[in-house]
C-alpha cells in the first residue's frame, strides 16, 4: 500500500505499515494511521493514534526490526498491532528498563483500551490493543 493513497478502513477491514528499520517515522506512520479511520469520532481517532505511536515507538526503544504496524477496524472497536523480532522482550507494565521515569507509556494504552496483550511468533512478538470505537 503506498503511504500517498490511503484507503480508508471499512468493519473488518485490515492493512499493514512496515515501519523504516533504523528511524523511527512516527509522524509518517501517525499520518498512515490516521487516513484510515475516516468516519470515527476525533476522540477516538486521537486515542488509537496515540496508542499506534505508544506501541511503535516501544517497538524502537526495546526490540528488535523488522518492525510493523497493522489496524484493523471493526464496527465497535479499532486493533492495532505492531511487530518486532524479539521474541524474549515482554512488556510489563509500568517498568522500563531505561529508568524510572520511563516505562508509563503502555499505562496509558492501558487506560486507552478495552484490552491489550502479547503474542508470541516464530522470532517475534506482537503487542496489540483494542479501543472501542
Amino acid at each position: 500500500m503506498d503511504i500517498d493513497t490511503p484507503e480508508v478502513l471499512g468493519t473488518s477491514a485490515r492493512t499493514l505499515h512496515t515501519l523504516p528499520e533504523r528511524e523511527p517515522d512516527l509522524a509518517a506512520m501517525r499520518a498512515w494511521a490516521g487516513s484510515l479511520l475516516g468516519g470515527l469520532p476525533e476522540d477516538v481517532r486521537l486515542d488509537v493514534l496515540l496508542v499506534c505511536t505508544e506501541l511503535a515507538s516501544n517497538a524502537y526503544e526495546h526490540a528488535q526490526g523488522p518492525r510493523a504496524v497493522r489496524v484493523q477496524r471493526h464496527t465497535d472497536f479499532v486493533r492495532v498491532e505492531v511487530d518486532d523480532r524479539t521474541p524474549a522482550a515482554l512488556p510489563n507494565l509500568g517498568e522500563s528498563r531505561l529508568g524510572d521515569s520511563r516505562g508509563r507509556g503502555l499505562l496509558l494504552v492501558a487506560q486507552l483500551s478495552r484490552c491489550w496483550g502479547t503474542r508470541d511468533f516464530p522470532g517475534g512478538k506482537t503487542i496489540w490493543s483494542e479501543v472501542n470505537a
